[in-house]
């Protein structure tokens, strides 16, 4: 079945969180973004943030053939049997559309964050017992047990943050057969400084999160690459700027180092509930 999600996931997706919305009003939109980036030749949407099931809906229904998963959800925010009857809505009226991607999201985010791993397990095992089936479900997988587990109970990986070094690591652990897809942020832009500045600003936040910056450790940076907003050399890592040449050499990367899908994360200094649709369409040439 991985050989299945992966045809359907295609070798590019876009990663977004101005993609998931609670405001009905803004349906339509998000709708007419889904279709036009199903037309551009994405293969998959990943929705960004604590997204659920139910905020694929108006993506699907704007589609045919688009994969659209969650890029995270957060297993404190939602109970398993909430995500198991929201999966099992979306795989009735559109099947084999939808996988639900899980994570044990951050202690800074999640009052009630403990013993994650274990957490994780009886998740699995609550989806499990609600009928979920492992082959639909992928999980935001950074270290080994993680990534085991990703490999064992789920169809692979949907890393967050990382480099191509994490994703042969990855690979490694995954075996050949499990789909790993991980998230790379895309800075259209050739200036260095001001590409630096705009990923610098974005990168912020997660500088502040353990879960990645032990990550980063544990794959040869230091914490004078954690200081000071990111080194260049941490910042050219995990964003690609650049022209289309350099971009392009950035995720390509990624699958010479085993990756069989790469989900594009446009950062563009704009607001994160912006839609960055032009880029995508520039991105989308780039990648033809």
């Amino acid at each position: 079945m991985s050989d299945t999600l992966k045809e359907s996931v295609g070798r590019y997706g876009v990663w977004s969180v101005a993609l998931r919305s609670e405001d009905p009003s803004r349906r339509g939109e998000l709708a007419e973004a889904a279709a036009e980036l199903e037309q551009l030749g994405y293969g998959a949407v990943w929705l960004g943030g604590s997204s659920a099931p139910r905020h694929a809906t108006p993506l699907l229904e704007a589609t045919s053939t688009l994969t659209v998963g969650t890029s995270i959800q957060s297993i404190w925010q939602y109970e398993a049997v909430e995500s198991a009857a929201g999966y099992a809505g979306l795989e009735s009226s559109h099947p084999g559309r939808f996988v639900l991607g899980l994570g044990v999201s951050h202690a800074k985010l999640a009052d009630q964050y403990r013993r994650p791993y274990s957490a994780l397990v009886a998740y699995l095992d609550a989806l499990d017992e609600a009928g979920v089936p492992a082959d639909r479900r992928l999980l935001a997988a950074l270290g080994p047990r993680s990534l085991e587990l990703a490999r064992d109970r789920a169809a692979g990986s949907i890393p967050y943050l990382v480099t191509p070094e994490h994703t042969a690591y990855a690979r490694e652990i995954l075996g050949e057969s499990p789909l790993l897809a991980p998230e790379l942020k895309v800075v259209l832009e050739t200036d260095p400084a001001r590409a630096r500045a705009v990923s610098r600003d974005y990168l912020a936040m997660y500088l502040a999160l353990p879960n990645y910056t032990n990550n980063f450790l544990r794959h040869g940076f230091t914490e004078e690459d954690l200081a000071n907003g990111g080194s260049d050399r941490l910042v050219d890592a995990v964003f690609a700027w650049g022209d289309e040449t350099t971009i392009n050499t950035r995720i390509n990367a990624f699958f010479a180092a085993g990756a069989d899908h790469v989900a594009l994360q446009v950062v563009d200094g704009g607001a994160r509930d912006h839609l960055p649709r032009e880029s995508w369409r520039r991105l989308a040439s780039l990648l033809a």
